[in-house]
């Protein structure tokens, strides 16, 4: 059922099925899952291993999963899924059998868009936290005006399908690193004319877009243990490139300032001084304070929606983590980030969901033996 309150979109992983990539690169029969079931607790307390509950361990292969998902999503309010979209160059692109499947069969009859994953993959990508080896890349996006003509035709069926979702008439794509390749104005406006060639009235471009800098954590800001305020003009620079709208990611400045900076001390001068990693552990309750800055409420601003986040089943010690993340604080959430967006017309009014299915990063929505329906129900509540 389509939410009358706001428009969520939730980003979704297609990486649970095995592709001969990741049978060489981590071994016969590798996905998520194999990270997912071996994460061991580092405290008392700590949730891990998480284990799904309806879907169980599950093959994004079936379409009988599939189905399910948008099932789900759709009694909880969701609009859609945003399909995490690795396209590397012409001939090589990765995980992406789920979604063609999808698009080809025309089901689920559940909305969707892409979100362009531009980023390299390296062996470093699920490294637990113990593996000492030098780092390699495995795949490498390849940026060239060629490779843009050849990407935008390999999705214009899916922006033609009738299930892909629009923000004024346009069909709505992410890109993940924003600003993090050459000339993105010049990929914008490629991709502009091209859909304008093809009959479309062009594409609602939208970059991820934090609130801070990393090179604003810094000695300054240790010592006040405050970070400057630049969400402003993080976010004007990707509009000034082209972008129609930002994902706003908050959760880098809300790690930083709702950790004491004695920890943040310690934690430094115990992994360079003692090559020992302490448990870098915050209440999700801490985090959604800092969450959200006044910048979101821009009507080009779709702030994103944090149920939880440990990435320990990935990185091991080496992750930061959130816990006491219930569908308790994660509704509270869900109310903030609406008052931000309730004024806007409908058609802006939009959250991103991050994420449907993060299992390794311990962020997700769908059900585990440890809160059943909990996260989706609080959406449900809150989205009707």
């Amino acid at each position: 059922m389509k939410s009358n309150k706001a428009r969520v979109i939730a980003f979704y992983l297609p990486q649970f099925h095995p592709i001969p990539e990741n049978d060489q690169w981590w071994g016969k029969g590798f996905t998520e899952w194999t990270n997912v079931g071996k994460a061991k607790p580092l405290f008392k307390g700590h949730l891990q291993p998480r284990v799904p509950a309806d879907l169980g361990y599950y093959d994004l292969r079936m379409p009988e999963v599939r189905e399910a998902q948008a099932e789900m999503a759709r009694e909880a309010g969701i609009e859609g899924f945003c399909y995490w979209h690795y396209w590397f160059s012409h001939d090589r692109q990765l995980l992406e059998r789920p979604f063609n499947e999808v698009l080809a069969s025309g089901k689920p009859d559940f909305p969707f868009c892409l979100g362009w994953a531009n980023h390299d993959w390296t062996n470093k990508t699920w490294d637990v936290g113990h593996k000492k080896v030098q780092e390699q890349t495995l795949m490498k996006v390849i940026y060239s005006e060629e490779e843009y003509i050849k990407h935008f035709y390999d999705v214009l069926p899916a922006f033609r399908d009738k299930r892909y979702i629009t923000v004024d008439d346009k069909p709505l794509f992410f890109v993940f690193s924003a600003l993090g390749f050459p000339d993105p104005k010049a990929f914008i406006n490629l991709w502009q004319n091209l859909a304008k060639q093809n009959g479309l009235p062009g594409i609602w471009f939208v970059g991820l877009g934090y609130s801070t800098y990393d090179d604003e954590i810094n000695v300054k800001s240790l010592i006040g243990n405050k970070l400057p305020d630049h969400a402003a003009e993080n976010y004007q620079k990707l509009l000034d490139v082209g972008y129609d709208a930002i994902n706003s990611r908050g959760f880098k400045r809300a790690d930083y300032m709702a950790r004491s900076w004695i920890e943040k001390v310690w934690r430094s001068v115990a992994m360079r001084l003692f090559h020992y990693t302490p448990v870098s552990k915050i209440k999700q309750k801490e985090i959604n304070k800092y969450l959200y800055v006044k910048e979101d409420k821009w009507e080009n601003v779709y702030p994103t929606l944090l149920p939880n986040w440990d990435r320990t089943a990935r990185s091991g010690r080496k992750a930061r983590l959130y816990y006491e993340s219930t569908p308790e604080v994660f509704e509270q959430q869900i109310k903030e980030a609406l008052r931000l967006v309730e004024d806007r017309p409908y058609e802006h009014r939009i959250l991103i969901l991050q994420s449907w299915n993060e299992w390794a990063e311990g962020n997700y929505v769908e059900p585990d033996l440890d809160y059943g329906h909990g996260y989706l129900d609080a959406l449900k509540r809150q989205l009707h």
